[in-house]
């Protein structure tokens, strides 16, 4: 068997259908995307750290090869049900307990894993984490040019405008992949395609759009000063921050420990939004650095 290469496997968990990409051997760590992503974003870590875990990227409900339930707009497909198939996708792999490092859409699903089956974490790993305290600085009026999309997502028709045409799906999800990558707006020059190609897979699009609709109610509620008040999570944390990123500016971190109890919090210099494809050698050493300290 070429140890290089990346299996790609179709797990059934908690009645989905979920493809999952893996590499490595060692400690299990599970890696979760975020959007306009699906798990290629993590190849390049995958294979800076192959020699020291075993890897497990799955592309969440509704994206990449991964089954739609839902082909229309829905709300059924938030942080909770992510969260409850990872469980599923763990029992079905035979794994007890796992690191998680989530970015983005996954960053949320850390969390709601990291509440509800705190037993089955390692410890928690995040890059440029949404949460609750970040509050109504969401929708400040500096951040509503950087913002639109989430509330464009939401709209019955954006899923088939934005994939009307091959060239406006590649604009559009290039957009995002270039401007938030604020250290290196090339990091994903070399699987534009790819990505294009991926989201204009039958469903696809939509399927990454009802995050946005699952997670509507809960935003206003975060922009209206309102987000209900959670116990800290007590999974040890860590949470790496690229202070180049448009979308979540590091003053954001400030409210943290409110989250976390158990917090290591760092900037990263010189990357954006996507730390794993803007610097993966750094991205990859603090991963490897942060969880070989911790117990299995």
């Amino acid at each position: 068997m070429d140890a290089t290469a990346i299996r790609h496997d179709t797990i059934t968990a908690n009645g989905v259908a979920l493809h999952v990409a893996r590499l490595g051997h060692g400690r299990p760590l599970v890696l979760l995307h975020g959007w306009p992503e699906f798990w290629l974003t993590w190849e390049p870590v995958m294979r800076r750290l192959a020699g020291r875990f075993e890897l497990i990227a799955p592309d969440l409900r509704g994206f990449g090869a991964s089954e739609k339930p839902d082909a229309l707009p829905s709300a059924k497909a938030g942080a909770e049900v992510h969260a409850d198939d990872v469980v599923a996708l763990l029992d079905a792999l035979g794994l007890d307990r796992v690191g998680v490092v989530g970015h983005d859409v996954g960053a949320y699903v850390g969390q709601a894993l990291g509440r509800a089956a705190p037993q089955r974490l390692t410890g928690l790993f995040t890059f440029n984490c949404p949460y609750p305290g970040i509050g109504p600085r969401l929708a400040a009026p500096e951040m509503l040019a950087e913002i639109w999309y989430q509330s464009y997502h939401v709209k019955p028709f954006a899923a088939a405008q934005v994939g009307a045409s091959r060239e406006g799906c590649r604009l559009y999800i290039g957009h995002f992949l270039h401007h938030w990558a604020g250290g290196n707006p090339a990091a994903f020059d070399d699987v534009l395609d790819a990505f294009t190609d991926n989201f204009l897979a039958p469903g696809n699009l939509q399927g990454g759009f009802n995050w946005y609709v699952s997670s509507q109610a809960g935003r206003l509620a975060m922009i209206r000063g309102e987000a209900p008040v959670l116990p800290p999570i007590a999974v040890p944390t860590c949470v790496r921050w690229g202070v180049s990123d448009p979308l979540f500016p590091y003053a954001w971190t400030d409210r943290l420990g409110e989250t976390f109890s158990d917090l290591d919090l760092a900037p990263m210099p010189g990357v954006g939004h996507f730390p794993h494809r803007e610097d993966p050698d750094r991205a990859a050493a603090e991963i490897a650095r942060f969880f070989e300290r911790l117990p299995a």
